[in-house]
């Protein structure tokens, strides 16, 4: 089996991840003992490099008109599928790969509605995580990511009051309640899905690029709950 490419961006962290939704499949890949390798791309580069692997646009033009690309795009040689979007990889993983499900139980309905009502809840709290991130790219790349970013959520972006977090602590006290309906440590109770999967690669983003007093905050929202959902899944998702 020739190993599947998956495109992420860089930054200027030590291991360049830090953007939530190529951790999404990364966590798959890694759950489901697929070999992969990742290929980091420019944030500024984006559109150039994907559109000149074949990848599909988002749907969505830019300011100018153009086809917005994205990543992540996952290319598999086994098969010679190139497919855009964390959601639409975890789905073709799953049925490519079907050893060790993520979408146990036929869920994966539900969990396309979890996923997009997780997107909803996070919105109006982007704010502070789009400024801490555009600090841990280039100077180039963070210019991009501002400009195209700002276009859906509008500057300032503030880190510094109490305020620009509590859209955020308030999102997480709704998603809390999501854990607390069930009797074991994931969302579908004992059985771990691509539900708990979403919500630990925001809390990985978060790890990765806030201060640490920020992520000190945040881990102590809902009695610690979300510095142990995400080493909970980070455990659940090592490679073997």
């Amino acid at each position: 089996m020739q190993p599947l490419v998956l495109y992420d961006t860089l930054s200027e962290l030590p291991g360049n991840n830090w953007s939530p939704n190529p951790a999404k499949p990364r966590f798959v890949l890694r759950y489901k003992n697929i070999p992969f390798v990742t290929l980091w791309v420019e944030y500024a580069e984006i559109s150039i490099a994907m559109k000149s692997i074949g990848a599909t646009p988002i749907g969505r033009k830019d300011r100018h008109g153009s086809d917005v690309y994205t990543v992540p795009v996952l290319s598999d040689p086994n098969t010679g599928a190139i497919i855009t979007d964390s959601l639409e990889i975890a789905s073709y993983l799953e049925k490519t790969y079907p050893e060790k499900p993520i979408f146990p139980n036929n869920s994966e309905p539900l969990i396309r509605a979890l996923d997009s009502t997780f997107f909803s809840l996070i919105l109006p709290a982007l704010k502070p995580l789009f400024a801490r991130s555009a600090e841990v790219m280039s100077p180039p790349n963070a210019k991009f990511f501002t400009e195209a970013r700002s276009a859906n959520v509008p500057l300032p972006w503030g880190v510094g009051h109490d305020e620009d977090w509590d859209p955020l602590e308030k999102m997480y006290n709704t998603v809390y309640e999501w854990y607390q309906k069930t009797d074991g440590k994931w969302i579908m109770g004992d059985t771990f899905s691509y539900a708990d999967i979403i919500v630990a690669a925001s809390l990985l983003w978060y790890k990765r690029v806030v201060k640490e007093d920020e992520w000190a905050r945040i881990s102590s929202w809902n009695g610690g709950k979300w510095a142990q959902v995400l080493a909970d899944v980070e455990q659940e998702c090592k490679s073997t």
